[in-house]
């Protein structure tokens, strides 16, 4: 693959498709002026939405109900819970809009950490996050995806792990050359499984709303009965609702390809996430229409033991339409962490070949490959729970310095532009509950993935 210094003088350096090869990671000259490969702003509104949305709703929502109901001991605790983590990433999300309005560049919080508190924290942050949170997340979707795939050719049992290896690994790989190829086939294929996907929700919404009329309500009595008291059973039922929520600051990994981004940003944000709030409830209180605690907690596919039981004999629309959801936001987590990765490669914190830009195609190719092959090596242990784990806990101690340092730039930067601006009550909200998810798990209930993870950041 040739360099640019190659091409000066022969071929015009920029992405408009003129150029069949080459990659750069700095401005070239030739013919007496500078021109510089960028990323084009190819992503507007609604494919903002669809990239929240179809993000967020990946494998979060047909895995933690189980996880969070075990957590809480009761279903009105449980739905509190599905409730709050929503009104925290939608003021999170809010929070970073100012940030990224304010600070228009693509990597999400790698350039509001490097702004904020200089190269030290933001280079522990890429690093912590090109290595095990994007990685990490990008696995437990494939792997979800690969047990819902591979469930319809294994009637009455489960497929056998090197099958759910195998699946995973070709869906990590077919989205990974779908993300080199094209933003715009990239931003299609989101678009399609979004729809798809909120077409299954539409349809386990639309069932629970038709059982509820019907006086399907025995299970939504006494809800507060049994419920935990535990600091640490509720940190640990925020984790696994917040996984489902994870991908509300997705959009700010991409500033630089949004369209208008002082009016998108913010407005896909607002639109977006109270959405997938309002999916989710109606989802949980879906199930529980058809099942009691107790049976939630013992199926091994709260989607498919709800399909089973409402749809038969179509029942089988609803493992298809979770593999298509899972792929959807498996495709949101891969668009995104290849824009943090070239970003770190351009400001010098990895290699810097992970900063060129296919010349041709316009995408990152090089970073959206390494985090490919990084989720790949993931998939080798398949343990889902502690993924998650180890993930929720290394994303909120970032969450919490990102937020933080908003608070400290309304004191530091007064004079800088803020299109978006919050109140300053609510960072420090979001702050203190970010803290309080970091350590309450620690105190009431300590793991060793956690002092792993400590120890891995720092």
């Amino acid at each position: 693959m040739r360099t640019m210094d190659e091409d000066i003088g022969k071929k015009k350096n920029s992405c408009n498709g003129d150029v069949s090869s080459g990659t750069v990671s700095q401005p070239q000259q030739g013919d007496g002026e500078v021109k510089a490969a960028m990323l084009r702003k190819d992503v507007g509104l609604f494919s903002g939405i669809c990239l929240i949305v179809g993000t967020m709703i990946g494998s979060g929502i047909f895995i933690s109900p189980k996880a969070v109901l075990a957590t809480t001991g009761a279903v009105g605790p449980c739905l509190c819970v599905w409730a709050a983590c929503g009104v925290l990433a939608t003021l999170g999300a809010l929070c970073y809009a100012e940030l990224g309005t304010m600070i228009t560049k693509s990597g999400g919080e790698y350039p509001y950490l490097m702004e904020g508190f200089g190269p030290i924290i933001a280079y522990l942050y890429s690093w912590t996050t090109i290595m095990v949170l994007k990685p990490s997340s990008f696995a437990i979707i494939a792997l979800s995806f690969a047990e819902y795939a591979g469930t319809p050719f294994y009637p009455g049992c489960i497929p056998p792990l090197v099958v759910i290896k195998c699946l995973a690994a070709a869906s990590i790989l077919l989205i990974t050359i779908v993300n080199c190829i094209s933003v715009k086939l990239a931003s299609y294929v989101q678009n399609i499984f979004t729809a798809a996907k909120l077409f299954i929700i539409l349809v386990i919404i639309l069932a629970g709303i038709v059982l509820l009329a019907q006086g399907k309500t025995k299970n939504l009595t006494n809800t507060f009965d049994g419920a935990s008291t535990s600091f640490g059973n509720i940190g640990l039922a925020f984790y696994n609702g917040l996984w489902a929520y994870d991908g509300w600051n997705q959009l700010n990994f991409i500033t630089e390809e949004l369209k208008n981004p002082y009016r998108n940003l913010p407005l896909a944000i607002i639109i977006g996430i109270p959405l997938v709030t309002i999916c989710y409830i109606l989802v949980n209180v879906a199930y529980f229409t058809v099942m009691t605690p107790t049976e939630l907690l013992q199926s091994p596919a709260v989607a498919v033991t709800f399909g089973d039981r409402v749809l038969y004999p179509v029942s089988w629309v609803v493992p298809l339409f979770v593999v298509f959801s899972t792929f959807g936001a498996a495709n949101g987590s891969c668009f995104t962490a290849g824009r943090l990765t070239y970003v770190a490669g351009r400001e010098g914190h990895m290699v810097k070949i992970l900063s060129y830009i296919s010349l041709k195609r316009c995408t990152p190719a090089p970073a959206v490959m390494f985090n490919g092959f990084l989720t790949i090596l993931y998939i080798m242990p398949a343990d889902i729970n502690t993924l998650i784990n180890y993930f929720s806990f290394a994303q909120w101690v970032f969450y919490g310095l990102t937020v933080l340092v908003l608070i400290v730039m309304r004191f530091t930067r007064k004079e800088w532009n803020r299109p978006v601006k919050v109140p300053i009550i609510i960072a420090v909200l979001v702050f203190l509950v970010s803290c309080y998810l970091v350590l309450a798990p620690i105190v009431d209930k300590p793991e060793v993935e956690y002092l792993y993870c400590t120890i891995f950041i720092f």
